[in-house]
């Protein structure tokens, strides 16, 4: 990876307050590396500009660090090429992450980029339909996507996979609707306990990340 990347991925975590364990900038640089190897005869990202693809994914993978940290285990749904997953994975050594996707090919990047980064990231190739017994898929602490756009569709689904105590986690963009989503919630069985806005930080793109939990 170029200088670009390595400024951009280090300003949006310092802008995020993301601190990265010692070998976490390698292992993510090694990662963006990997996947535009692979992006070349397999279609994973139309992200190709290195410092573009530090921000957009990598950096925009990382702002959800404060709502997973603390969880021992994480499930990825409609992950791609392990995204916000194998970040998440990097930056937070101890959580075991398992990634689905319904595109093999997909899925086999994920399986080849976890092992030759020894990241605790299993990689499934399954369509989550909301039978994790059946998909083979686990109950987790955090579940998380960044395929599903409408927490309408989303959280109906996510609650499925959710272990006790956990926490379903919607990446959301500048339309995030406090009241819509609050209802969104209350249809899955699940309350709205969080709501963080961010930007990130070279092209100023509005985010926020919508944290929920079972209701009681």
């Amino acid at each position: 990876m170029d200088a670009p990347f390595a400024e951009t991925l280090e300003a949006g975590a310092r802008a995020l307050g993301v601190e990265l364990p010692g070998p976490a900038r390698e292992q993510l640089a090694r990662y963006a590396d990997r996947l535009l190897a692979w992006n070349r005869k397999v279609n994973l990202t139309a992200i190709t500009d290195p410092a573009e693809l530090a921000e957009k994914h990598l950096v925009d993978s990382l702002a959800l660090v404060p709502e997973v940290g603390g969880a021992a285990t994480l499930l990825d749904v409609g992950s791609g090429a392990g995204l916000p997953g194998i970040p998440l994975a990097i930056a937070l050594p101890s959580l075991e992450v398992t990634c689905c996707d319904t595109v093999a090919k997909k899925v086999a990047f994920v399986k080849a980029v976890a092992a030759e980064l020894d990241l605790r990231v299993r990689g499934v190739a399954v369509r989550a339909g909301g039978d994790p017994e059946r998909e083979g898929l686990p109950r987790a602490e955090v579940v998380v996507s960044r395929a599903f756009a409408d927490p309408g569709r989303w959280l109906p689904l996510a609650v499925r996979y959710l272990a006790p105590g956990g926490r379903v986690l919607a990446t959301l963009g500048r339309e995030a609707d406090e009241v819509a989503l609050r209802e969104a919630a209350a249809g899955a069985g699940l309350a709205l306990v969080a709501l963080r806005r961010f930007a990130l930080p070279v092209s100023g793109a509005q985010r926020a990340v919508a944290t929920f939990r079972r209701q009681d």
